[in-house]
């Protein structure tokens, strides 16, 4: 399907360049054999752990799939070379912390607040502004790709996060509209979970068929990733969050009985297409063949999903740490809104947040990274048909429509 925005033309030529000589895999290797071995070299390791189970198993099984069913061009082999080497990288530091300090994993995660819901409901705001809490912390973007620092040097850190971070709005423009990207800005679980070879993020950025996230391993895998960014530092609430979270609460709740969930809602009018395309901006930073038709179907399921989660909550069947939060509620009155969310929690909300609150919107106004724009007809799916499928989805949770909303 053709590109819903223009290429950059030093883009398109890489991608030619490709072409002209039989494909990206000739210019471009991602055999794991030569990456475990440059991931060696460079760090001057050998023990990637064991921590999380057969992480090489799912290496091998992830990069076959890359290779036989994504469709890569030259820049996306180029960025799924790079993030596999960085995964690699961080799997021989994280395993040599764990071997000098084995008290890292007597770290305890308390009580997190896990904010889920369907994508594009409101999860990354509310992310951001629970993250303001100066009794919480969150996954730093440079955390996530550095959680034990292979250099001295912050500030270096950070600047390397923001480079990768502004590539992909330069590979496809469209995606700088999407989201603001900082490193100092909280980033989702499943970009943490990467080094485990079984995150969701796999799925997200590249389009595969046959391969499959294994939430176990990744959870095993996040479970130590955040007791090593906790050990030796304040006691905080950890506030997490990706929407891949909705599918598995049961497991999420194993591994964090005493977490706090806050979900999402949002006008499915709105949250479809946007998904779509922010879905599709993703997969077009690597790929020139993004199959949307593959994309769009059964995307509604999620809101059955929502439905039956509630069935099972009314029910019991799920622990009674499970709060409804509403975009357009969020929106009108933010602070309000995250005020509402701590009552439900029994969390006390002090003005030192609310403060911090204030200060950041105003910071970051609406449209300020430009329009994300995006229309149900542009994404295969007609207005009459999001409101039949997802009917049972807005009368359940009581959804405020928005037909009329920018």
């Amino acid at each position: 399907m053709s590109e819903r925005a223009p290429r950059p033309d030093w883009v398109r030529r890489l991608n030619v360049m490709a072409r002209s000589v039989g494909g990206a895999g000739h210019m471009i290797s991602l055999d794991p054999d030569e990456l475990v071995g440059i991931a060696r070299e460079t760090i001057g390791l050998s023990d990637f752990g064991d921590f999380d189970g057969d992480w090489r198993g799912r290496l091998d099984v992830l990069a076959g799939a890359i290779e036989q069913e994504a469709k890569l061009s030259v820049v996306g082999r180029l960025l799924t070379r790079q993030e596999i080497l960085r995964c690699l990288q961080t799997r021989l530091l994280m395993t040599r912390a764990l071997d000098e300090t084995p008290a890292i994993l007597d770290e305890v995660i308390e009580a997190p607040i896990i904010v889920t819901g369907q994508g594009r409901s409101g999860t990354s705001i509310l992310f951001e502004l629970l993250s303001l809490d100066p009794d919480a912390r969150s996954i730093a973007a440079w955390e996530a790709t550095h959680p034990v620092p292979p250099i001295d040097d912050r500030n270096e850190l950070m600047a390397r996060t923001e480079c990768e971070q502004e590539l992909w709005a330069d590979i496809q423009p469209e995606y700088a509209t999407v989201h603001e990207h900082r490193s100092d800005l909280p980033v989702e679980c499943i970009t943490a979970m990467l080094p485990s070879f079984a995150s969701f993020q796999w799925w997200i950025e590249n389009d595969l068929t046959s391969w499959t996230p294994d939430f176990v391993a990744a959870l095993q895998f996040h479970t130590v990733f955040l007791k090593i960014l906790q050990h030796g530092k304040p006691r905080k609430t950890w506030v997490l969050k990706t929407p891949v979270y909705l599918p598995v609460l049961d497991l999420v709740f194993q591994f964090f009985p005493d977490a706090w969930i806050l979900l999402t809602h949002r006008d499915p009018l709105k949250t479809m297409p946007s998904g779509m395309s922010t879905l599709a901006s993703v997969r077009w930073q690597r790929s020139d063949e993004v199959d949307i038709d593959r994309m769009v179907s059964g995307s509604a399921g999620i809101f059955d999903l929502m439905v039956h989660l509630k069935q099972r909550r009314e029910a019991g069947e799920l622990p009674d740490r499970i709060a409804d939060v509403h975009f357009l509620d969020q929106m009108r009155d933010p602070v309000e809104g995250i005020r509402s969310a701590y009552e439900s929690m029994g969390r006390p909300f002090d003005d030192s947040h609310a403060t911090r609150i204030r200060s950041y919107l105003e910071s970051k106004p609406k449209g300020k990274f430009g329009s994300h724009s995006y229309a149900p007809e542009d994404w295969g799916f007609t207005k009459e048909a999001i409101r039949a499928d997802t009917r049972a989805y807005v009368e359940t949770y009581g959804i405020e429509l928005e037909d009329d909303a920018d």
